[in-house]
């Protein structure tokens, strides 16, 4: 599980690893029953406190996302992911948001970051299709 930190986001470390686990179930890079590392285990890969890992892991569980099972450990649920195309699109949005404040303070309107998107949009399709 490829989880990274940044300790000087402003963003706290719990909900750091929130976003970045629902992204990953979103993207299907964690499957359904795919076990999570144990708290432990991550909190060192991650060297933060497993205090917060365990709270990650709550908020995570309460979302439906994860599920534990008594003395087997935490799991991606089984049970249809909640993470369908309403959540996948909350993601994108805040990447959006995130693209659109960054344009803004570099003094990029909008109509010339949907053409550089658009430019983008072009040139991974033309790899695609050289890549097939």
């Amino acid at each position: 599980m490829d989880i990274h930190i940044s300790p000087h986001d402003g963003v706290p470390i719990y909900l750091q690893i929130v976003h970045q686990v629902k992204y990953l179930v979103a993207s299907g890079r964690l499957a359904p029953g795919e076990e999570m590392p144990a708290i432990r285990v991550l909190a060192e890969r991650l060297t933060v406190n497993p205090n917060t890992v365990a709270r990650a892991y709550r908020e995570l569980e309460i979302a439906g996302v994860v599920e534990k099972r008594r003395t087997a450990g935490t799991f991606v649920s089984d049970a249809g992911s909640p993470l369908a195309r309403k959540e996948k699109r909350k993601i994108l949005a805040e990447r959006i948001d995130a693209l659109l404040a960054e344009a803004r303070q570099l003094g990029i309107d909008t109509d010339s970051v949907i053409e550089l998107f658009r430019e983008r949009d072009d040139i991974l399709n033309a790899e695609k299709r050289e890549e097939s």
